[in-house]
């Protein structure tokens, strides 16, 4: 079955302000997410948030600060799941979604060997 990637994207400032309960409540939700994706099987890898820091290695091998993309562009985290096809995994998405709750998804098939 075809692998696809979520890459989060979205800036740190668009994150609402949220007291230690509403952070608590909404840590409880991811872990729910992530224990009835992993119960039903598509998800594979929960992935995790990505801090600021990088690098940027080019053609010629030299290295530069970054990456610096605008900030509705900056890809704060990433998850693996398992879909039969780009549609049913937006729709994996969705429900990403709704615990997310700001920013967008982009939604990647991975590459792997042609079917047999």
């Amino acid at each position: 079955m075809p692998k696809f990637m979520f890459l989060q994207r979205g800036s740190c400032d668009e994150q609402p302000q949220m007291t230690p309960e509403q952070m608590e409540a909404g840590m409880k939700n991811w872990m729910e997410w992530m224990q009835q994706g992993q119960d039903e099987g598509w998800l594979l890898d929960p992935g995790n948030g990505l801090t600021g820091e990088g690098a940027v290695v080019q053609g010629d091998l030299s290295v530069t600060d970054g990456p610096f993309a605008e900030s509705k562009e900056l890809v704060g985290g990433y998850s693996i799941v398992e879909a039969p096809d780009l549609a049913a995994a937006c729709e994996l998405a969705k429900r990403t979604m709704k615990i997310a709750g700001n920013g967008r998804i982009e939604v990647r098939r991975i590459m792997g060997p042609p079917a047999e």
